[in-house]
């Protein structure tokens, strides 16, 4: 049960317990609501909407949830909730439920129908929220004898956004006008929309049925024809936004992942298969942090985050360091027994999480600020959760720069990879450096096991998914060279949303494989070269 509805619930047992005031519907409209019968059902919710009296409001929001009840021993309509009663048509409650009470059923199309009805009464709310709301619902709404209302409600709107959206709604309810002149305006009118529905309204009207029009009048056909035009043309520049935003998403994804391995590849030339576990222990810690926060301070549930950045970093990082320092160490300079050590360990990880965890995904929640989203157009939705973790990568990209440029240990890592020999001559403990390095690196892929714990399924096999896509950015982009990584991860993503509109997701992913193949071929060093004596030799 959603908040919303349990709100409802709450409310009306209340309700129920002091009485409400009589419904604003007559008997012979709440019984007609009440009968299966379709037709009379649609024509007694037309003239209630076109009433436009707010109290019958609740009545149809306890129908559309389903608890509107029906007695033959007592003759009436019953709203129940929670095992109390009242009169639909009074208001007074019902002293003892009988026990031939019979469910009054609305089937899918009755609750759209209810939504319209209930959407229409609100426009004259005084909440902006809730008359921006009904006018979306009414966006696809086609029904003629709400028009009136609509009119009254355009009438009185003050606010522009709204006002927008009800003309649009009116153009729609327009079309079944016997006034041509009425309905070329309308549909000239709906050019305008940025909305799908209208859309499929416009084609309906272009369609055939048995080899004839199903709008016989050409001059209607021409207008829904250039109005059709100028909808695609909006919804297509919506699509490519999203699909922009999308794949700038996806990149900031694989930055993330591939940010520690472009470290540590770069540093030391280790191929480490576990790397992605890594990223799966860094989303463990969160939902490890999220269970502490839940269970002993509730109240900050929505800020645990703050505390499940660092623990995964420090988490990630401690085992990276341990792997380095346990293993990795003793196998320098042999790029086989490492990859396939590794390897190794990344199973271990796996089996380790599903012995403590269990095989099944565990669930991380969204704080409440990150739930939602932006919407730009009506079918462009920038989620909250995204635009989060893009900030964030902007966020991690910028301190790791700061730390490899304006830090003791950044200029010592520089040296090592640029020339190891001369930098070992020149005191620097090399050996201590990579640890160092291994462990930053590891710590950053936590990070990333942080962040797509917000947006994906968390399970012990999350890092097979990314650790292929890492190689593949740290290898196009350069290794070693952020700027390389950078471009490398926002070019693939944007590319790969791109192309999975056009071909799909397992044709996408071969696209971009091929390509990175033949780049690999013409450029080994990547976008950018790494520069220094040792690597010009």
């Amino acid at each position: 049960m959603n908040l919303v509805r349990l709100i409802r619930c709450v409310l009306a047992v209340c309700a129920l317990a002091v009485g409400l005031p009589a419904a604003a519907l007559t008997p012979e409209q709440i019984d007609k609501l009440a009968a299966p019968g379709s037709d009379a059902r649609a024509e007694a919710l037309n003239s209630i909407a076109a009433a436009g009296d707010e109290s019958a409001i609740p009545f149809l929001s306890a129908l559309a949830e389903g608890n509107v009840q029906t007695s033959v021993s007592l003759k009436k309509v019953l709203i129940v909730i929670d095992g109390k009663g009242i009169d639909a048509v009074t208001g007074k409650p019902v002293a003892k439920l009988p026990e031939d009470l019979d469910e009054v059923v609305a089937n899918n199309v009755f609750r759209r129908e209810l939504a319209a009805a209930i959407a229409t009464l609100r426009l004259t709310s005084g909440d902006r929220a809730v008359r921006l709301a009904a006018a979306k619902t009414l966006q696809d709404e086609t029904e003629s004898d709400r028009l009136p209302l609509v009119e009254r409600a355009i009438a009185k709107e003050t606010d522009a956004d709204i006002k927008a959206l009800l003309e649009r709604v009116r153009a729609n309810l327009q079309l079944n006008s016997k006034d041509k002149t009425i309905r070329l305006a309308a549909i000239t009118s709906l050019g305008s929309s940025v909305n799908p529905g209208t859309k499929t309204i416009l084609l309906e009207m272009l369609a055939k049925k048995g080899g004839e029009f199903v709008e016989p009048d050409a001059d209607i056909r021409f207008a829904a024809q250039k109005s059709l035009t100028e909808v695609e043309g909006r919804l297509t520049k919506g699509e490519r936004i999203g699909q922009v935003f999308s794949g700038v998403s996806l990149g900031s994804i694989l930055l993330l992942a591939a940010l520690g391995l472009a470290i540590t590849y770069g540093l030391m030339g280790v191929i480490n298969m576990a790397h992605g576990e890594l990223i799966m222990i860094g989303a463990y810690t969160t939902h490890v942090v999220q269970n502490l926060v839940r269970a002993n301070a509730p109240d900050l549930f929505n800020w645990y985050l703050l505390a499940a950045v660092p623990a995964s970093f420090m988490v990630a990082a401690a085992v990276g360091m341990a792997l380095e320092r346990g293993v990795i160490r003793f196998l320098y300079g042999r790029p086989l027994e490492t990859l396939l050590a590794t390897w190794g360990i990344s199973l271990i990880l796996i089996q380790a999480v599903r012995t403590i965890f269990g095989a099944q995904n565990v669930q991380v929640e969204n704080p409440v600020w990150m739930s939602g989203g932006v919407e730009l157009l009506s079918n462009v939705v920038l989620p909250w959760s995204r635009i989060v973790i893009i900030g964030f990568s902007a966020a991690v990209l910028l301190l790791v720069w700061l730390a490899l440029t304006r830090t003791r240990l950044g200029l010592f890592v520089r040296g090592v990879t640029q020339n190891r020999a001369m930098a070992s001559c020149m005191g620097v403990h090399t050996g201590r450096i990579d640890t160092w390095c291994f462990g930053l690196g590891s710590g950053i892929a936590g990070l990333a096991g942080c962040a797509l714990s917000q947006i994906g399924n968390v399970g012990p096999d999350l890092g097979q998914s990314y650790i292929v896509d890492s190689f593949m950015v740290v290898v196009l982009g350069g290794v070693g060279q952020l700027a390389g990584t950078v471009y490398a991860a926002m070019g693939l993503g944007i590319v790969n949303k791109f192309l999975e509109g056009i071909s799909g997701a397992v044709v996408a992913k071969i696209a971009v494989l091929v390509f990175i193949i033949i780049f690999i071929q013409k450029r080994p060093q990547g976008m950018f070269a790494l520069k220094g004596r040792f690597a010009d030799a």
